[in-house]
């Protein structure tokens, strides 16, 4: 019997399953715009704002230095008041009760947030970041229907160390707990097992890196409809320390446009905005200060004291420093001493702790649990000096360190500012000590830059290591390596006769 060369009914052939596949495609596309549109609500902006004077709003946005740049020009209103929020639960405005009014990061950020827009946000740390992401996630994820709620992440936060993904987590569990909405902390140091366990129902996640990476891995980590992305600290996410495990949480996101991307921090280098523009959609940039450009610079409020020491003379000194800053002080001030490395770290704790004073050690070698007891002693005050390396220099919020004390210098000067920055908090004066020594003059140059353009005083010493800035080598090249991407001149075709 010869066989038929034609396709049975029942039969498709290539070109129809294609276009089979193609339909389908369409389909989960068109849902999860569906899914992105109803998770970013349209926002209507409060009639008693839009009634407001347009010079009262100028004079607010001026008065608290914001600096808005949109691409769009949409200019919506900075939301100066939390009656002015689209919220009509009362509970979920709970957390505010003891605030007069949004900080100025909020109120400039959540009208841009609530409708949709993808956004970077630059202020000083303690300024208020969290809420000012926070706040729109949860009206967003709150908005969805019942039954697409408590079914698996939609909103992602990244942030750089454990302790800062604690302390966000905690500030978005006071909103969640009041709206249904449950979320998760995911980090490393601790088993994995329970955090397994509430992924499968959280609708926000808070994470380091590492170990969101390792469960999405595993599969235990479903970012595919997580179409709010924030990542907290974004200078330090950005650097080449971290890229590479960002890119890989990024990629198993919506794709842009299909979510919100946020992006918070403190500074916003030249270095790392290229890098930040690919990850986002025409974003509105938010500053707050008289920095709009969001290069690094140190707070103002921070006198700055820099003394050249000899190495073998640096514990001796800092001893000193803690004798004459613990006397006489209040209780709850808190003096903050920062090494470069955990040994060092360790060793410079029992050093102190030798001498009869009460400390404690925050750094990566010590237990999750260990690091916890730590920093809530020293946030308490029971334990008023607590000796750190950089875990702890970037956007946690302890409040009253009347002192931070640079036992070692840092790699970079980034981290500098940054870890200068967890005194002089919320409007208050703080004091920060480096002690610098000639294994640190490669940052000679650097420094005499941050301390020049805060209007602080250079010390002679200081200047004899030299003020050239060290040029940041490539990851492959080292200091040899020079960038050619943007030179103007073009090869020149030759032509013999």
């Amino acid at each position: 019997m010869k066989e038929s060369l034609e396709p049975s009914a029942s039969e498709e052939t290539a070109e129809e399953k294609a276009e089979t596949v193609g339909a389908l495609q369409e389909i989960v596309d068109e849902n999860a715009e569906v899914v992105k549109d109803e998770a970013s609500s349209t926002y209507a902006e409060n009639a008693a704002l839009t009634a407001l004077p347009r010079a009262e709003l100028d004079r607010f946005l001026a008065d608290k230095f914001i600096t808005i740049t949109d691409p769009n020009k949409s200019n919506l209103r900075p939301i100066t008041k939390f009656e002015y929020l689209p919220i009509t639960d009362d509970k979920q405005l709970k957390p505010f009760a003891n605030f007069k009014a949004p900080t100025p990061i909020q109120a400039a950020a959540w009208p841009f947030l609530l409708a949709g827009r993808d956004v970077i946000g630059v202020a000083e740390t303690g300024s208020g970041k969290t809420m000012g992401f926070a706040v729109p996630c949860v009206r967003a994820i709150s908005a969805l229907p019942k039954k697409m709620r408590n079914m698996g992440p939609r909103a992602v936060i990244v942030s750089p160390t454990r302790e800062l993904a604690v302390q966000s987590y905690d500030e978005i569990k006071k909103l969640t707990a009041v709206c249904g909405l449950e979320a998760v902390c995911v980090y490393g140091g601790v088993p994995k097992q329970e955090q397994r366990k509430l992924l499968k129902t959280a609708d926000i996640v808070v994470a380091t890196p590492g170990r969101l990476n390792d469960l999405i891995i595993e599969g235990f980590a479903d970012l595919s409809k997580a179409a709010y992305v924030v990542l907290d600290e974004a200078d330090r996410m950005l650097d080449k320390g971290f890229e590479e495990e960002i890119r890989k949480i990024i990629n198993t996101t919506p794709a842009i446009g299909k979510r919100q991307t946020l992006m918070f921090t403190a500074t916003w280098p030249e270095s790392v905005r290229a890098l930040a523009a690919t990850f986002m959609q025409k974003p509105v940039k938010i500053a707050i200060g008289d920095n709009p450009s969001g290069d690094l610079r140190a707070n103002t409020r921070i006198m700055q004291k820099v003394e050249v020491v000899d190495p073998r003379h640096k514990e001796w000194r800092l001893l000193q420093l803690l004798k004459e800053y613990s006397a006489g002080t209040k209780s709850e001030d808190r003096i903050l001493v920062f090494c470069l490395y955990k040994k060092e770290a360790t060793r410079v704790e029992i050093y102190i702790k030798g001498r009869g004073f009460r400390v404690a050690g925050i750094h990566g070698d010590l237990t999750q649990e260990q690091r916890s007891r730590a920093l809530d002693g020293f946030k308490k005050g029971t334990t008023p000096i607590l000796v750190a390396t950089d875990v702890a220099a970037r956007g946690l919020d302890i409040p009253d360190v009347q002192v931070v004390i640079n036992c070692t210098f840092p790699l970079t000067v980034e981290d500098y500012v940054h870890r200068i920055g967890r005194t002089g908090r919320a409007g208050k004066q703080g004091l920060a000590i480096t002690l610098f020594t000639e294994h640190d003059k490669a940052q000679s140059g650097a420094l005499i830059n941050v301390l020049k353009a805060a209007n602080q005083e250079v010390p002679e010493e200081l200047m004899k290591f030299g003020t050239t800035v060290k040029k940041k080598a490539h990851d492959a090249y080292g200091a040899f390596y020079k960038d050619t991407g943007d030179m103007a001149k073009t090869a020149t075709k030759i032509t013999f006769d």
